[in-house]
């Protein structure tokens, strides 16, 4: 490269670093199509009828003073559906009304040439950010809360609702409970609706989800190569994580769970401190967060590398009933049914296995969860599954005084006619995973 040339690249504009920056372009998942969030966007008007909405991103953490593990930033959930954004201190307006077209304003922080010799480019008000994010309107963002106060007073007038993310933040933020007051309408939370919303993913959700889903099968499967008696917990994790980091995850969707022992009957064990004992089970919860999406995967293996007799009954148990419940899995269904049959069929296969009762007694907790931008993603569970929901299906058997627990997580999708499993790359039943850990 000739001396003219470098100075040439280091003068490249900070626009195209702004845009890795700030729209994911530059992560492994890449930018949310602007199709997608135009869509959202559409959908949320419609859902709102005649109103405002105000959502606000997300805020950066202190390094010094919140221990942020995986960086000092990340997105607010919503705020990131519906712009495909990440960026501190911006703004997005949703203006619905009954008669005239709706209208979406972006507020974003100016740039700071100064202050990004810290953070690196930013994105700011302009063309680019129109370009990623589709919303022709943006606007600085120090001009955002008097203008708000503007268009919020001009749409109560109009019989208009004002409509808040009404989190602890929103309730406690001073800006927000003066624009409440001062609206003379009321507020209305717009959760439910962005949460009605997020539960149907579309194709670009199911891309990130798919991918996040495979990248920590693969992230279980390191770590059932890495078990054999006297490795420790935190060994196991870390061949999960550095395996998720590898394949393009940008952080995890939740403290991993690796549970030897005893600690394998604890729920949210997450210290990872025992070391591995020989004829014990161990519990891998854990799951890779890819472009904002999460996985949740639950394995539980035999650290000597096979299961005891005892031990592969109470597996093998686990298993049926969880394949069960999948099998039940249809449009139309609710999460809860879901959960009776499996524990209908638990307790109906016992046998003597947990006598003098049966082993439902033992299965502590719900059957799944839904899952997305949140590994519990938002979500009302009576609602009746519908294609394209994602979910995950975890029963479980814990026994304290045996020192045994077993826990099975796959993420499925529903579909048409049922469902499709999307975590089989993490081996389920009994025979593959010790087909896995003799080869290692």
């Amino acid at each position: 490269m000739t001396r003219a040339s470098r100075i040439a690249f280091a003068l490249l504009p900070l626009a195209g670093l702004a845009t890795g920056l700030s729209a994911q372009v530059g992560s492994p998942a890449g930018p949310v199509p602007v199709e997608y969030l135009t869509a959202r966007r559409a959908d949320l008007l419609k859902r709102m009828g005649n109103g405002i909405a105000i959502i606000r991103s997300s805020e950066q953490r202190s390094i010094e003073g919140d221990y942020p593990q995986d960086s000092d930033y990340r997105e607010n959930n919503d705020f990131f559906y519906l712009t495909g954004l990440e960026t501190p201190s911006s703004w997005l307006v949703l203006v619905a009304r009954d008669t005239l077209a709706p209208q979406v304003y972006l507020y974003l922080p100016a740039r700071d040439t100064m202050a990004e010799r810290w953070t690196g480019a930013r994105l700011g008000p302009g063309p680019e950010a129109s370009a990623l994010t589709g919303i022709e309107e943006t606007r600085p963002a120090d001009q955002a809360q008097r203008q708000i106060r503007g268009m919020v007073r001009s749409s109560t007038v109009r019989g208009g609702k004002l409509y808040l993310l009404l989190g602890e933040e929103a309730v406690s933020d001073t800006f927000f409970q003066q624009l409440a007051l001062g609206s003379g309408a009321g507020v209305t939370d717009l959760r439910p609706s962005l949460a009605a919303m997020r539960l149907v993913k579309d194709a670009d959700e199911m891309r990130r989800l798919r991918m996040a889903i495979d990248i920590t099968a693969k992230g279980h499967l390191a770590a059932m190569r890495a078990a054999r008696p006297g490795a420790w917990e935190y060994e196991l994790e870390g061949a999960a994580e550095g395996t998720f980091r590898s394949l393009g995850a940008e952080r995890v969707g939740y403290p991993s769970i690796v549970g030897t022992g005893i600690n394998a009957t604890t729920l949210h064990y997450d210290k990872s401190r025992s070391q591995l004992q020989a004829g014990e089970l161990v519990v891998m919860d854990m799951g890779a967060e890819y472009g904002f999406y999460s996985a949740d995967v639950t394995r539980t293996i035999p650290a000597s590398g096979k299961f005891s007799p005892r031990q592969l009954s109470i597996y093998n148990l686990v298993l049926a009933t969880q394949q069960a419940a999948m099998d039940s899995i249809r449009p139309g269904i609710t999460m809860g049914r879901l959960g009776q049959i499996s524990r209908d069929y638990m307790k109906a296969h016992s046998g003597d296995l947990c006598a003098p009762g049966t082993c439902d007694q033992y299965y502590i907790h719900g059957l799944g969860h839904w899952i997305g931008m949140d590994v519990h993603d938002v979500g009302n569970y009576a609602t009746p599954l519908a294609p394209n929901m994602v979910l995950t299906v975890e029963p479980g058997i814990y026994i304290p005084a045996e020192k045994l627990g077993v826990r099975i997580e796959d993420d499925v999708v529903v579909t048409a006619t049922g469902y499709e499993l999307l975590s089989g790359g993490a081996p389920r039943t009994a025979a593959d995973i010790e087909k896995v850990m003799k080869k290692k």
